[in-house]
């Protein structure tokens, strides 16, 4: 298991607009939808989806990791 909270996040940038939602599940809510460029401070990714936080409230929830550059 990962401590997310004592992880450092890795910086990352939106390359296309997203959505972020509350979770990766389907029928999830949107929180947010971030614009490309947008900065990600990421503490997870798997399954396709990062987790982590991010816009300008840092607002926490899962993009689709095809959105986020390498």
């Amino acid at each position: 298991m990962v401590a997310s909270h004592y992880a450092e996040p890795l910086l990352r940038h939106l390359k296309t607009a997203a959505p972020l939602m509350s979770s990766r599940e389907s029928g999830a809510k949107t929180l947010a939808v971030l614009d490309a460029g947008i900065e990600l401070q990421m503490l997870d990714c798997s399954l396709g989806w990062a987790w982590g936080y991010a816009g300008p409230d840092r607002r926490v929830g899962y993009i689709r990791a095809d959105a986020i550059d390498a």
